[in-house]
């Protein structure tokens, strides 16, 4: 029997920060994953709601839907309109692994794990009428089954960039805050040959590595480097501070190309960082930026504020360090306990979560009790770190000593955070592949390529 099989992206909630260069940044591998692990025969027709509307009269066969938890309540609203027609609909994504019984209600049925070991089985099952509730098979899940995304599929002139690649699966860390505290998160490296193939298929010098923790097993991502070696890339990538205890490592990266880290220090205060099992170590973080400065290298640091040990005057000092330590680019959230993980679990126990409104669940809002300030504090706190690090004034006082870092420092500071309505707004009369393009080839003075950004940010799955 030939399907035609509707994939969705349900649009995203924007925080307050946020622009359509954010919603349009990158298309979603995990439904691209699902393309490649479609057997010939089928329709297959991908949508992203961030960039167009879901057409209910579509006739689908099946109907899949990826999400994060915040886009849950409209991942519903979307099952619904589709199950009302007697359309199947099958959820999947980060939210649907860990958290899987939150979902069950709401669709027919829940892959709660990786695809590629049930997606061919669910479709065997939609074409029998013979759904089961939940399909999960984690144990034992090794890099060689990850599937490359059909990145042919891509519509390229809707993304700002278009090159994003997995090099793992998950991360051997625990943090209390992250997906990967929950029962069903798994981590497996995938094969060298595997990576490079992608990269290849992409056709582009500007590759973002989208891992949880790229530096996951430091001998794997020393393998891959050496094989990066001579392909002259600009790559960025999201790492631990346990960088800073393999030097050589850190040579490769900036050898190989590496412009910018995405770094979980998460807090400043050592006293926060031990109440969610993250084994960073404080005194060690003016070192750590120093040694990535030194090669060159940009950091992007990721910061949560409502830890249990942050109070009101956290902001400032938090600021203070950033600015005084030049770290070029922030990410910033606020701590928010997602369903599964084990920050979930203590917070019910202690009745401190004081908001169900799922679509608050994108780290711009406050959906528990703090412990040391109040909720209107935190999210103030949270509004004015954004405002105060992305103002003129620190923009020009972070302003990087590396001459070679200054264009790309200044492009993301300015056109996609300080004014980046503005941009968003040129958006929607170019292609949002040729701002990509620009600010590469300003940045990097790249060669033209299929799809670039000159600093993306990574997405952020544990706060």
């Amino acid at each position: 029997m030939t399907m035609k099989i509707l994939l969705i992206q349900p649009k995203m909630n924007k925080r307050p920060m946020d622009t359509d260069l954010k919603t349009r940044m990158a298309p979603s591998l995990g439904l691209l994953t699902l393309v490649s692990l479609t057997p010939p025969g089928h329709e297959v027709v991908l949508v992203n709601e961030n960039i167009e509307a879901v057409d209910f009269a579509a006739g689908p066969d099946l109907v899949g839907i990826t999400m994060t938890l915040d886009v849950l309540p409209r991942a519903v609203a979307i099952a619904d309109a589709f199950r009302r027609q007697g359309v199947p609909v099958v959820a999947g994504g980060i939210h649907a692994t860990c958290c899987p019984e939150s979902c069950q209600a709401h669709f027919d049925a829940v892959c709660a794990g990786p695809a590629e070991r049930v997606w061919r089985r669910i479709l065997r099952d939609a074409e029998a009428g013979s759904l089961l509730r939940e399909y999960c098979d984690t144990d034992g899940f090794r890099g060689e089954e990850v599937a490359s995304p059909a990145y042919g599929r891509i519509a390229q002139g809707r993304y700002l960039y278009t090159n994003v690649v997995t090099t793992s699966r998950g991360c051997p860390n625990r943090c209390a805050f992250c997906y990967n505290s929950a029962a069903r998160r798994c981590y497996a490296v995938r094969p060298v040959t595997d990576v490079l193939r992608d990269i290849r298929a992409l056709g582009t010098r500007h590759i973002l590595f989208i891992d949880d923790n790229f530096i996951g097993s430091p001998a794997y991502t020393r393998k891959l480097l050496r094989a990066l070696s001579g392909m002259n890339l600009v790559w960025g990538a999201a790492v631990t501070t346990d960088i800073l205890d393999d030097p050589e490592l850190l040579d490769l990266m900036a050898a190989t190309g590496c412009q910018t880290l995405f770094i979980g220090f998460e807090s400043i205060n050592a006293a926060s960082l031990a109440g969610v099992n993250k084994a960073n170590r404080v005194e060690r973080y003016e070192q750590l930026v120093d040694a990535i400065h030194s090669r060159g290298i940009m950091v992007n640091a990721s910061m949560v504020f409502g830890l249990d040990g942050d109070d009101a005057g956290t902001f400032r000092r938090t600021l203070d360090w950033l600015v005084a330590m030049r770290v070029e680019t922030l990410t910033s959230h606020i701590l928010t306990p997602y369903p599964g993980t084990e920050l979930y679990r203590r917070m019910e126990a202690a009745g401190r979560i004081t908001d169900r409104d799922l679509a608050h669940y994108n780290t711009a809002h406050v959906v528990f009790q703090p412990k040391n300030m109040t909720a209107a504090e935190l999210y103030a706190g949270y509004i004015w770190m954004y405002r105060q690090f992305y103002s003129l004034r620190n923009i020009l006082r972070r302003y990087p000593a590396e001459k070679a870092q200054r264009r790309s420092y200044l492009l993301f500071n300015l056109l996609y955070r300080k004014f980046g309505r503005a941009t968003a707004a040129l958006a929607h009369l170019i292609p949002m592949q040729m701002i990509g393009r620009w600010a590469a080839r300003l940045s990097y003075k790249a060669l033209p390529d299929r799809g670039s950004s000159a600093l993306p940010e990574p997405s952020r799955r544990s706060a």
